[in-house]
């Protein structure tokens, strides 16, 4: 089927809504079918996919296995009000909490809705119900959990909350230890503990104004973490960090809630990528790569003591198509068929190769300042020629080389898709398929060098 892009683009400028992110690209790119890696233009020109959708389809376009039980599904019960159980609903909360139970020694339970948002929201209402009421919460700079109106109040971009107002009470936000970003002086664990100590003084007296030493009591209900912060450009902390943070919430009360939505289902070789860091989470939101983007289906695992029914009846919280059948079956799917193989030891290879082909391309190129990844979430910051300062104007012409499809690869066009994030957009988050082959990642590589080398002779 022939595609008339012009006809497209002119009434997609005349009928679509600006407000998602697809005209980020000016002007938008169109794409007709995809497979594996790769997605392909109305020309049938490949273009290797390193962002996989932000990690929402980390099994693969068109996994034969996935899709087979959505079909199947489909054929079988394609649909039914979340009102009513149906059994792949009660046994993928089953796989989910057992799973928690044998890693952290807790119980508990998994409530599903259909975005990584309102899987957030549910979670809001779990902590503030667990603590009273209580509305305030700690989060990270460079922290990304939504745009919803209640997620963006723990994200800490002022632009999704500039035009719209608070819903509710902002955040208080902590610095996140970023190691190449770090004072000088300081060796990335100094710079880790540092942070602790400056969160921990918070705690000193009633005089630092969340603390009453009276009663016990912080005014603040949780702490939302991203253990490798996403948007903010996969950075990834010290080993260091998370337990000392852990400490200063235990001894004071406050919940911990994980952000897996964009790390979770084995994007840094584990399940959950809070399992890299020795601490046990409260709470555990999760997203994307739970049906490989072939359903929106979200959820929660929180501790019994929070969310059993008699603190969290029926009616506490509720979406139409949360739970739906079709996701919980891929749900289940996805969970069976990476615990069927040592899949983390898949990941965690392929990211090995990945990031040592990083690092080379790194030496060829003073402007990648950074290289850095867990498993398969990988980063490469770019910079000027001084390897430091951000260079956002370089990335953002290698993202719109990379999508015109004028690469080379083995006498044939490529195109490349690239993902833009951290604190300044100059950071290329790589967050490929976890089916990527050996011989994938050198493609990636060599046209990362043939963009970059473009890019800045343009």
């Amino acid at each position: 089927m022939s595609l008339d892009i012009q006809a497209l683009l002119a009434d997609e400028e005349k009928y679509c809504s600006h407000g998602d992110t697809v005209h980020y690209v000016n002007p938008p790119k169109i794409f007709k079918h995809c497979n594996g890696s790769y997605m392909f233009d109305e020309n049938d020109t490949a273009y290797l996919d390193l962002q996989m959708w932000y990690s929402a389809v980390n099994f693969g376009y068109k996994n034969p296995r996935l899709e087979e039980t959505l079909k199947n599904q489909i054929d079988t019960l394609p649909q039914i009000a979340s009102q009513y159980l149906h059994p792949t609903k009660i046994e993928l909360a089953k796989f989910i909490a057992q799973d928690a139970e044998q890693k952290w020694g807790h119980s508990g339970r998994v409530h599903f809705n259909v975005g990584g948002a309102q899987a957030i929201e549910d979670s809001l209402k779990v902590v503030r119900n667990a603590s009273n009421g209580k509305s305030l919460m700690f989060a990270f700079e460079g922290g990304y959990h939504g745009r919803t109106l209640g997620a963006s109040s723990i994200t800490s971009s002022y632009r999704y909350r500039r035009r719209f107002g608070h819903f509710g009470d902002r955040a208080q936000f902590v610095p996140f230890p970023y190691p190449f970003r770090r004072p000088k002086g300081m060796t990335s664990e100094e710079y880790a503990d540092h942070i602790v100590s400056e969160f921990a003084r918070k705690f000193e007296n009633e005089y630092h104004a969340i603390w009453d030493p009276k009663t016990n009591q912080c005014e603040y209900a949780a702490f939302y973490i991203e253990p490798i912060q996403g948007t903010g450009g996969y950075v990834i902390p010290p080993a260091n960090f998370f337990t000392g943070l852990k400490k200063v919430l235990d001894t004071h009360g406050i919940l911990l809630v994980v952000d897996e939505i964009q790390m979770g289902f084995w994007r840094t070789g584990k399940l959950w990528s809070v399992e890299n860091f020795g601490i046990k989470p409260d709470v555990l939101v999760f997203a994307k790569a739970l049906t490989n983007g072939l359903n929106p289906l979200s959820g929660l695992w929180a501790r019994e003591e929070l969310i059993n029914p008699g603190v969290f009846p029926p009616g506490s919280t509720h979406s139409t198509f949360a739970s739906n059948p079709l996701g919980t079956a891929l749900g289940l799917e996805v969970m069976k068929m990476t615990h069927e193989v040592d899949f983390g030891k898949q990941v965690r290879d392929s990211g090995a190769y990945f990031l040592d082909g990083l690092q080379e391309l790194q030496k060829r190129h003073k402007e990648i300042g950074d290289v850095d990844g867990m498993g398969l979430a990988l980063r490469a910051e770019i910079c000027t020629e001084d390897g430091f300062t951000p260079n956002r104007e370089l990335l953002d012409k290698m993202v719109d080389m990379g999508l015109e499809g004028n690469l080379e690869y083995q006498g044939q066009k490529r195109g490349l898709v690239l993902d833009v994030g951290g604190y300044y957009k100059n950071v290329i988050t790589f967050a490929p398929s976890l089916m990527i082959t050996k011989a994938e990642i050198d493609e990636a590589l060599t046209l990362l060098d043939q963009l970059i080398s473009r890019a800045k002779n343009a």
